[in-house]
């Protein structure tokens, strides 16, 4: 995604999943930027804790289809 790595991203469906781990708790505004840019590029980006993917993988995969299921943006 230009000059950054996505965790996951899936051009087909224009999305992009980020997992983000303690580092990222004192780096909100740099995510919230990185995630304007990818969202310019016409992605949707959902991001999760690591921790939500260990302890509710099913919430995780749920919100994951939904956005599967809203198709690509506009």
């Amino acid at each position: 995604m230009g000059n950054f790595i996505a965790d996951f991203a899936c051009p087909r469906a224009q999305l992009v999943i980020e997992l983000d781990g303690g580092l990222h708790l004192d780096q909100a505004a740099k995510d919230a930027w990185r995630t304007g840019l990818i969202e310019r590029r016409g992605y949707r980006v959902i991001r999760f804790w690591d921790s939500e993917v260990l302890t509710d993988i099913d919430g995780v995969l749920q919100r994951i289809d939904e956005a599967l299921r809203c198709g690509p943006r506009a």
